[in-house]
C-alpha cells in the first residue's frame, strides 16, 4: 500500500494576516490555503514544518491521519477557557496531553497504536474529518469537558491505567455525548462498550443537575455585579463570549457538586459497567437481526407469492435470459430458477418445477456457460 497523509488546520478566532498566507504558502506549495485554512494531502513526503508550530501561531484546530496508523486532533484554546488543574487530572500520555503557550493552552489527543491500519489508507478518510471534530472547540470554551474525558477512556481502552484509578471528574451528559463527541471516541477507537457503559451511571448524575430547584437557587446565589457583566456583555456584542463564561462557570458548580457527593468510579467500575453495556448491545443486535431476517422473509415471501400467480410469465422470463448468451444474463436466469424452485415449493410441487426444468435445459443444454452455473447451483448433475 502506497503512502497516504491527510492534514487540515482551521483558524477560528483569527483568519491569516496576507503575510502569513504567503509564509505558509512557503512552506508548501501543493496545500489548499484560504485566510483560515490549510489543507493537504500526501502520497509520498510530508508537511515540511513541525505542526505544532502551525498551531502555536496560527491556528486553533488540527486533525491528521496517516496509513500507517497515526490519528491526531489538535486544539489550541485561550487559557482562561480551562485551568491547568482540569486539564492534568485528564491528561494521560500518549493520548491525551496538553502544552502551555504564552497565552494559549494546545491540546493534542493521540489514537497511539492501532491493529486498524487499513482504517486511513484511503483518500476519502481525511475530508470532512475537520468539519465533525471542530465543533470540541466550541464545547470546550463553554465549559463542557467531555471531550477531555474521551481522550481518557482512550487510554482505558487501551488498559492503561490500574483497575483502582477513578475517573479524572464525575462529569454529567456522558450517557448523552454530542455528534462531536462521538465522532471524536470513534476517530481515537474507544471501546463502543465502555463509551456505552461510563454514561450509565452519568445518568442519575445528570438529572440531579438538570433539576429545576437546583438550577433556580444556583442562579439566585450569582453575585449580581456578574450577572450585571454578562448582560453588558450581550448588549455589547458579544453574547458568545457571555454564553461562555457562564456556562464554564455553571459547569464548573456541576463539577464541584459532583465531587463532594464522592461519584467518582474507579476503572475496575467502568469496566463492569462495559460488561453490562456489552451485554444489552447483543441483546438489541440479535433483536435487530431477527427483524431484520423476518424483514427479508416477509419480503421474499411476497416475491415468491408474485411468481407464483403467474408461472408460466415467470419461465418465458427466465428463457429470455438464458437465449441473450452473456455472462450478466445467465446469472440472471440462475437467480430466476432459485426463485422458481421456491415459489414451487411453497404454492406448488417441487414435482412440478422439475417437470419445468426439464424442459428448460432440453432447449438450452448447449449453453455450456449456463450450465456450469446450473451445476454449481446444484440444479444440474454434469454427466
Amino acid at each position: 500500500m502506497s503512502e497516504y497523509q491527510y492534514l487540515e488546520f482551521l483558524a477560528v478566532d483569527c483568519p491569516l494576516t496576507d503575510r502569513e498566507m504567503d509564509h505558509l504558502r512557503g512552506i508548501s506549495t501543493r496545500a489548499q490555503i484560504t485566510p483560515i485554512s490549510f489543507i493537504n494531502e500526501y502520497s509520498w513526503g510530508g508537511l515540511k514544518a513541525d505542526p505544532r508550530d502551525f498551531m502555536r501561531h496560527f491556528f486553533d484546530v488540527h486533525v491528521f491521519i496517516a496509513n500507517w496508523g497515526d490519528a491526531i486532533f489538535m486544539v489550541r484554546l485561550p487559557k482562561e477557557a480551562i485551568d491547568q488543574k482540569t486539564l492534568k487530572a485528564f491528561c494521560t500520555s500518549p493520548h491525551l496531553g496538553f502544552e502551555k503557550l504564552p497565552e494559549h493552552w494546545l491540546l493534542t489527543w493521540s489514537l497511539g497504536e492501532t491493529e486498524d491500519y487499513d482504517r486511513f489508507g484511503y483518500v476519502d478518510e481525511g475530508p470532512g474529518l475537520m468539519t465533525l471534530l471542530a465543533p470540541l472547540r466550541e464545547e470546550l470554551l463553554r465549559g463542557d469537558l467531555r471531550s477531555l474525558y474521551i481522550g481518557w477512556l482512550r487510554a482505558v481502552t487501551t488498559e492503561e491505567p490500574d483497575p483502582d484509578d477513578l475517573e479524572p471528574l464525575a462529569l454529567h451528559g456522558l450517557n448523552k455525548l454530542t455528534t462531536a463527541q462521538q465522532s471524536l471516541a470513534k476517530f481515537l477507537e474507544v471501546d463502543i462498550d465502555l463509551l456505552a457503559g461510563v454514561g450509565y451511571g452519568s445518568q442519575t448524575n445528570q438529572t440531579d443537575a438538570a433539576d429545576d430547584g437546583a438550577l433556580d437557587a444556583w442562579l439566585d446565589n450569582l453575585p449580581k455585579t456578574e450577572v450585571r457583566g454578562y448582560l453588558c456583555q450581550m448588549l455589547d456584542g458579544q453574547g458568545a463570549s457571555a454564553e461562555r463564561a457562564l456556562k464554564r462557570r455553571h459547569a464548573a458548580w456541576q463539577e464541584q457538586s459532583s465531587l463532594t457527593k464522592g461519584v467518582r468510579r474507579s476503572v475496575d467500575e467502568l469496566w463492569q459497567l462495559t460488561e453490562q453495556a456489552k451485554g444489552l448491545r447483543l441483546i438489541e443486535e440479535a433483536k435487530l437481526r431477527r427483524q431484520a431476517e423476518a424483514e427479508r422473509k416477509r419480503q421474499r415471501d411476497s416475491w415468491l407469492a408474485k411468481l407464483a400467480a403467474d408461472f408460466p410469465q415467470a419461465w418465458i422470463a427466465t428463457n429470455d435470459d438464458a437465449k441473450k448468451g452473456h455472462a450478466h444474463a445467465y446469472d440472471a436466469a440462475c437467480r430466476q430458477l432459485v426463485d422458481l424452485r421456491d415459489a414451487y415449493s411453497q404454492h406448488a410441487t417441487l414435482a412440478a418445477f422439475q417437470k419445468e426444468f426439464q424442459k428448460f435445459m432440453a432447449e438450452h443444454l448447449r449453453r455450456h456457460s449456463l450450465v456450469q452455473r446450473l451445476v454449481k447451483a446444484g440444479f444440474w448433475r454434469d454427466k
